[in-house]
């Protein structure tokens, strides 16, 4: 049986999409969610073979869904759904995805169905595509233990390269990035500062600044037992960004 979320913060939305797949042939199982937080807690433990994704919504949108999604071993096949005929439409039309404007019609519905049940387990290099938002996420994303592990960005203290990956570490501890520092960084820069070529800190967290023993300037931040440090490079601007806190 096919089974289909479908996300859209407007209960007659989801509403109608559930009237118009009740008509179409076939037998399927439908859930539903109000906007895209809720969507990926229910991707992750339901994995629904098709989700039908509204782009603008409150909380989290269906473009940062998309972005998470890619992150994913197995995503679900994506139809996009919206009302608005504008750039992001534009972006995603490109792609190998599918997309639905509002007011849907059963027909083009049964043809996005049909086109995503076929490509469903296709979709990796295409949602990778999409691996920079066109506004910057909410929640950072990464795959443990095979599930789908989110932390809020505004609860992120730091961001630091290691290696392969980036750590950025939140109260809670550190969540692995499979993503670049100059990328994340381009992204959050109303955000995070760079203190060091491997490191950002988000400003509002950042707790003391001071010399070491051997006369190297150091940053701690609130709420994780961390001490990063700031390079001579960086310093100035570090100085002057705090300054305006």
């Amino acid at each position: 049986m096919l089974k289909i979320l479908i996300v859209d913060d407007e209960p007659l939305a989801r509403d109608r999409l559930i009237s118009l797949i009740g008509e179409l042939p076939g037998e399927r199982r439908i859930s539903t969610a109000e906007h895209g937080l809720v969507a990926l807690e229910k991707i992750t433990q339901d994995a629904p073979d098709i989700v039908l994704l509204d782009i603008r919504m409150p909380v989290m949108d269906g473009l940062e869904v998309a972005h998470h999604l890619a992150r994913m071993e197995h995503p679900p096949a994506v139809i996009f759904t919206t009302a608005y005929q504008d750039h992001a439409l534009e972006a995603f039309e490109s792609q190998a995805v599918d997309y639905l404007l509002k007011p849907i019609k059963k027909e083009r519905l049964q043809q996005a169905l049909d086109r995503a049940g076929i490509l469903q387990k296709a979709r990796v290099a295409e949602l990778r595509r999409l691996d920079q938002p066109l506004q910057p996420r909410t929640h950072l994303s990464a795959v443990a233990h095979g599930k789908l592990k989110l932390v809020p960005v505004k609860e992120v203290r730091y961001l630091k390269a290691e290696q392969k990956y980036v750590s950025a570490g939140w109260p809670g501890g550190e969540l692995l990035l499979d993503e670049s520092l100059v990328d994340l960084e381009k992204e959050f820069q109303e955000r995070f500062m760079r203190v060091h070529r491997n490191a950002l800190v988000a400003t509002e967290f950042v707790d003391t600044l001071s010399k070491d023993k051997n006369g190297d300037l150091t940053m701690t931040l609130r709420d994780v037992n961390v001490s990063l440090q700031v390079s001579r490079r960086n310093a100035t601007q570090v100085r002057k960004t705090l300054k305006k806190i």
